[in-house]
This record gives structure tokens, C-alpha cells and sequence, in this order.
């Protein structure tokens, strides 16, 4: 099945400033968004998502924006791709069959986990399965030392036996993991070298994907690595293969977790690092944003059509972290999902995009979500055979959206499909209409949303209602004001390109990378020279990557994770990038109680203070975006009437009002239109409730100002 053109936009922006040709596409549950940027001009589409062959989307993405921007495609110069196929392969557990070899006495350790309860009173309480069941896991003797040291011989004779083993049953994929081999891999260098000389098929070891300590973060990922691995590798080189194919014969890169761009041979070995590749895109397009208009604190919110994504931002940068979870088991619950140790832009993603299904609970609650219609069949509205509602159906019976002119009038919505699957599967189970049943599907949602990032934001000590707001993504804009309303927000940004900002975000990421590696070693026998040691190889590592794809001044990060000896995790300390010497000792030691202040209050008198792991992120030197002031009072004057008018329901009302119905692209900087109103164009809506203004800006992004502040 080819993928179907949803919407396209041409617009230049102030963020486009460049003079080359670099194209950004992100694959999502049920979008796909190309965004071109042509020597300062955007250009950008959405297609349906194409789940048989995913590339077929980005190709036709790219046929569309190289006939808006006139130009072939042999002249994009750079093609920037994200994807949450390796994220859905995890939690759909649809990858390779896998073996895990690992330590005598480890096996299990990846189904033990780490042996603590994520809820305390859930009689109840399962555990999630493990990636890879017990009779795919083997041992072999040999092991390494807490310091490194070798303790046992690996057994070597074991691995070749093992290996007409793995080759006779057909597995597709084998990781290896061994105890401590952070501090030494050169066990799980050689079972490699063993198991290749006889199986042709990808092997992952430890030591190379997550050197870090804490064996069932580390096993976890490596075998996530694997797991993965196959299906991504065949992916990745058939898209570069069709690009050539297509005259694209540019550059690909990848956009990995944390942010940074690698290239497609080191996303082939290390698929495990594009997990969070599209949502890293649209945290740092919301980062440029921010840094555009000098904003210090913003909580981006990131709504597409099958999951939603809230990430802090601070100072310009999302908040960053060494592991995270996939698919969580338990809304919220940490623990409760599958751990992936790599470095990676910390948000919290939910279940709730717009084509998040709602159904009806045993209790008679309604609910959304995770589940989602996706691209195939879609909401019931988008007449290809779906039969159970989606938070868009919900948004058009509720007059959010013109069935006549979704995504520019391509795609005709059926109202009546819509309310008819709501009545079906919500209204009629709880004796609501369709309209009542609707406003409960989206106010659920909305809730959902708000919980998330009230969570999100406590866990990291923050207050959420002291951030601006920057929405983007599909179905973001048409949920941001009621967001910000549950959230005590004053103000949000709907940039300009919303729909696709993931992709823009893409355009804008730096070639970067984060080498990390685990040394558990007192503060008190601090030695400055193994410490330049460590510190030189993580900085070769890293810049060997970012000098894959850049080739001017390259800027570094040092960071030491530390605690006091005894604790059971530890914060990251910030520390110069330079060669140190046994006076920095004192200087380390304060730098690290500063920060445990920051996050405890207080420093603790007396404990050994112990380095844990330590990390190097480099990244090529990017440009500052164009300043841009933020016209917080509307200097251009109240809007008139514009358009038309529709009836749209409002939360604060409790009933639908008349609101006005404008074209994006009829307003100029400085206008400010007053609530309830829908702003319009191609790739989203924006709806304004009654409780909140739109001031247009002077590089396009609309700013939501909350009535009277």
C-alpha cells in the first residue's frame, strides 16, 4: 500500500537561514512529516504512515516538497531521518528471535530485574516478560573482577559448542553481556570473535552498547540492542539504497536519542540509541524556539497522532539522562517498563495521540489510549474502514475540526462516521450523546496529559505552571490552551511549522554523541592522571563519531556522576573540560556537595564522596538562532472579522460557542484575537478557548496569553 498525502505547507521562517539544501523526514505511529529546508526556505508535508514498507512514506514525502521547492532531488545536499520503528518493534515485541550469552550464574538476571516493587500494595503485581524468554539465555564460565581483573578463563571450548548451537536452532541475532565487562571487555570481545567465525548473523555486546554499570540496566539494553537489530539494519540500508534510487544520493543521518546526529552504519550497529529518535527531534526544536525568543523555562509538548510528550527545558537545553523506560506496564510507574541504559533527553511519553482509541472500562470510566487506530484503518472519521473512536473523532464532533477542509481540504472527515463510532463504543454504554460522550473523550485525554506532566515535573523538583509552553505536532495546538488551563500555564507558543516540528527539529541538531564509562572510585584516592586517561579515550570516542558527518570546531561536555558511598544512584556534576591535576580534588569535591544542594537541600557531613561514571559529550559548534522580541501585548491591534464562524465547544462554557474561524496566514505580527476562536492551516488548528488570547509574532508563531495576565 503507497502512503496517502495528508497536507503540505510553504512558508519561509526566520529559523531557515542557511544556504544549503537539508531535508529532515520522522516516522511516526501514524505520520509520517518531511520538512525541507531549501537555502532558507521551508517546505514541508504529512503522509500516512505506510506500515509494510516505511520508507515508502519519506519517498513520497520528499516527491512532494522537492516539486514545491522546484528543485531534483540530486540536489539535497543532507537527508536527517528519525523513527520510532525501533521503539515499536520493543513494545510490540516484533523483532529478531535472540540469544543471550551471559555469565555462569547470571542467567536470569534480566527476569529478576532489580528485585523491587514499582507498586507496593498491588496484591496483584506482575512483573513485565523479559525480552528474551529463559531458553534463549546461555552461560559460559569465565568472569571479570569488580576492578577488571580476570577472575576465570572464559571458556573458550563452551563458546564453540555454543555456537553450532545458536547456528543449528536459527537464532537472528545473539547478545552478549558478562559481569563487569565495562571495566574489561576483552571477554566479551573474544566470545564474539568465537561466535562470529561461525554465525552470520548481528552480534551486540555489552561493553560497546552500554558500557556502564548495573548488570540488568546493561544486559537489558544489550539485548534490546539485538532484539532490534536485524529489522533496523535491512531498514536503514533499503532507505539509502531508494534514496540513491530516487536521485537522492546525498548523505543520510540518523537523529539519536540524545539529540545528536550519527550516521546510518553506526544506527545500523547501535539501533538501540534511535529508541527516543523522533521525540529527541521535537525536544530540540522546542529548545530553538526557547533560545529564540530568550525563554529560560519551557515545558515542550509534543502531541502527534499516536502518543503525546512533555519535556522540560531549561537554559535552553532539554534535561538529559543515562537510562530511561520503554514501554511502561503501569501509567507513570517507574520500574514498571523495560529499562534502556543510554544517554537520552529525558520527557515522559504517553499513549494519548490523535488516534488514541477510547473505549469504556469495567467500571464505566471512560478511557484513551495506549491503544491507537494509527494510519491503518485511522479514526472512524477518516472513512477507511475504522470502526472505534479516536481522539479526533472526538475533536470534530466537538467542531474543532472542518470536515470540508481537513489538511487543506485533501482529506473530507465524516462527521456523521465520527459521532456515530462515539455513540457506539462511549455514548451509548454510559447513556451520554454524542456530543456529551465526545467532551468526555477529550477531557479525559486532556487530564491524562496534564497528570503526566505534573508527574514529569515533580519527579524533577520543578513547578510546571512556572514554564512557558511551546505545542507542535499535529494535534498538539488543538489541545494546548485546555492543557495550559489544567496546568495553571499562562502562555504558549504554537510555532510556525507546527505540524511537522519534530522534522524542523531534525534540521537543527548538531552532529554530536556521548561516550560514558563506569569507574567506581573514591574521591579520597583521586588520581588526576588515570583520570586525563579515561577522559582523553571518551573524548577520541566521541569526536570520532561527530567527525563522521562534521568537520568544523567541535565543543565538549565533561560530566561526573557521583554520590556519597552507600547511596544507590547518583546526580551528574558538571566539571571544565581540561587536563586536571591532584589539586582539582578540592574543587571536584565542592562542585559535587553545590549539586547535591540543588537537588536535596543540603550536602551530607561525613560519607565518602565516590565517582561512578563519567561522560563526554561532544558536538559540532551550531549557530544561534535570529533574536526575536516576544510581543506579549498585541501592539498590531484587536483582530476583526475575519472568517466564519462555527460553533466549537467550550470546556469553560459547557457548551459550544460561536467562534471565529481564521486563516493562519491572515494574520500579521503584532494582531491579537480574542477567545474562543480557530486559527487554521494545512498541517493543524489551533483552537483559542474563551479564556485565552492569540497574539501573532513577528517570525509567525502564534502566542496563547491567558486573559489578564
Amino acid at each position: 500500500m503507497t502512503s496517502t498525502q495528508i497536507t503540505s505547507t510553504q512558508m519561509t521562517s526566520t529559523q531557515m537561514t542557511g544556504q544549503s539544501i537539508r531535508l529532515g523526514a520522522d516516522i511516526g505511529g501514524t505520520f509520517t512529516d518531511v520538512a525541507l529546508d531549501c537555502r532558507g526556505q521551508l517546505f514541508s508535508t504529512k503522509v500516512l504512515t505506510t506500515y509494510s514498507a516505511p520508507e515508502q512514506a519519506i519517498l513520497d514525502g520528499i516527491a512532494v516538497v522537492i516539486e514545491q521547492a522546484g528543485i531534483a532531488a540530486s540536489e539535497i545536499e543532507l537527508v536527517i531521518h528519525g523513527t520510532t520503528l525501533a521503539t515499536n518493534a520493543l513494545i510490540e515485541r516484533r523483532g529478531a528471535r535472540t540469544a543471550l550469552v551471559t555469565t555462569q550464574g547470571f542467567r536470569d538476571v534480566i527476569e529478576m530485574r532489580t528485585e523491587s516493587r514499582f507498586e507496593q500494595y498491588d496484591l496483584n503485581l506482575k512483573l513485565p516478560l523479559p525480552l528474551i524468554p529463559r531458553e534463549d539465555r546461555f552461560v559460559v564460565a569465565g568472569r571479570i573482577g569488580a576492578q577488571g581483573q580476570e577472575l576465570q578463563a572464559l571458556d573458550e571450548a563452551a563458546l564453540e559448542e555454543l555456537a553450532d548451537t545458536l547456528k543449528a536452532e536459527g537464532f537472528g541475532a545473539v547478545a552478549i553481556g558478562f559481569i563487569h565487562s565495562y571495566l574489561n571487555p576483552a571477554h566479551e570481545q573474544r566470545a564474539r570473535d568465537i561466535l562470529a567465525a561461525k554465525l552470520d548473523v548481528p552480534i551486540s555486546i555489552s561493553s560497546e552498547v552500554s558500557p556502564q554499570m548495573r548488570e540488568f540496566e546493561r544486559f537489558n539494553t544489550v539485548c534490546a540492542n539485538a532484539y532490534v537489530r536485524p529489522q533496523m539494519e535491512t531498514y536503514l540500508y533499503r532507505l539509502q539504497q531508494r534514496l540513491k534510487d530516487m536521485g537522492a544520493g546525498c548523505p543520510l543521518f540518523m537523529i539519536h536519542s540524545g539529540g545528536g546526529l550519527i550516521s546510518v552504519e553506526t544506527a545500523a550497529a547501535f539501533p538501540v540509541r534511535l529508541v527516543e529518535s523522533g521525540p529527541a527531534g521535537g525536544a530540540i526544536f522546542a529548545a530553538d524556539i526557547a533560545q529564540r525568543f530568550g525563554i529560560q523555562r519551557v515545558v515542550s509538548y509534543d502531541m502527534g497522532g499516536t502518543t503525546a510528550k512533555i519535556c522540560l527545558i531549561e537554559d535552553f537545553q532539554p534535561q538529559t539522562a543515562r537510562t530511561f523506560e520503554v514501554a511502561r506496564s503501569y501509567r507513570f510507574c517507574k520500574g514498571s517498563g523495560m529499562p534502556i541504559s543510554i544517554p537520552v533527553i529525558e520527557m515522559i511519553e504517553i499513549g494519548a495521540g490523535g488516534g488514541s482509541l477510547a473505549w469504556v472500562d469495567a467500571m464505566g470510566r471512560i478511557q484513551t489510549g495506549p491503544e491507537s487506530a494509527g494510519s491503518e484503518p485511522g479514526p472512524a472519521c477518516y472513512g477507511r474502514d475504522g470502526k472505534r473512536p479516536a481522539i479526533t473523532d472526538a475533536d470534530l464532533a466537538l467542531g474543532k475540526l472542518d470536515p470540508d477542509n481537513f489538511a487543506g481540504g485533501k482529506i473530507k472527515l465524516s462527521k456523521t462516521a465520527a459521532e456515530g463510532a462515539i455513540a457506539r463504543e462511549v455514548g451509548d454504554k454510559l447513556g451520554l450523546n454524542a456530543e456529551a460522550a465526545a467532551f468526555g473523550i477529550v477531557e479525559v485525554v486532556d487530564e491524562n496529559m496534564a497528570n503526566a506532566a505534573r508527574v514529569h515535573a515533580v519527579e524533577n523538583g520543578k513547578n510546571i505552571s512556572d514554564n512557558l509552553m511551546v505545542a507542535f505536532g499535529g494535534a498538539a495546538p488543538l489541545h494546548a490552551a485546555r492543557l495550559c488551563e489544567k496546568l495553571g500555564i499562562e502562555a504558549c507558543l504554537i510555532p510556525q511549522g507546527a505540524g511537522v516540528g519534530s522534522a524542523i527539529g531534525f534540521l537543527k541538531a548538531p552532529f554530536g554523541y556521548e561516550a560514558l564509562s563506569s569507574q567506581i572510585t573514591a574521591l579520597s584516592r583521586f588520581d588526576a592522571a588515570s583520570i586525563n586517561t579515561l577522559l582523553d579515550e571518551l573524548k577520541h570516542t566521541a569526536e570520532s563519531f561527530v567527525l563522521q558527518g562534521a568537520s568544523g570546531a567541535i565543543e565538549r561536555e565533561v560530566v561526573a556522576y557521583m554520590r556519597y558511598a552507600g547511596q544507590g544512584w547518583e546526580i551528574p556534576v558538571p566539571l571544565p573540560d581540561r587536563a586536571f591535576t591532584a589539586d582539582d580534588a578540592a574543587m571536584i569535591k565542592d562542585s559535587f556537595r553545590q549539586r547535591y544542594a540543588q537537588f536535596f537541600g543540603r550536602p551530607v557531613e561525613g560519607p565518602e564522596i565516590e565517582f561512578v561514571t563519567w561522560s563526554v559529550k561532544a558536538q559540532d559548534q551550531r549557530p544561534a538562532p535570529e533574536a526575536v522580541t516576544l510581543d506579549w501585548r498585541g501592539q498590531g491591534g484587536q483582530v476583526g472579522a475575519l472568517g466564519n464562524l462555527r460553533a466549537v465547544f467550550d470546556a469553560a462554557k459547557g457548551a459550544p460557542q460561536d467562534s471565529q474561524i481564521v486563516e493562519r496566514n491572515q494574520l500579521s505580527a503584532g494582531q491579537r484575537l480574542s477567545g474562543p476562536a480557530v486559527i487554521v492551516e494545512d498541517e493543524t488548528s489551533t483552537i483559542v478557548t474563551t479564556p485565552f488570547d492569540a497574539i501573532m509574532q513577528a517570525d509567525g508563531s502564534i502566542l496563547l496569553l491567558r486573559k489578564g495576565a
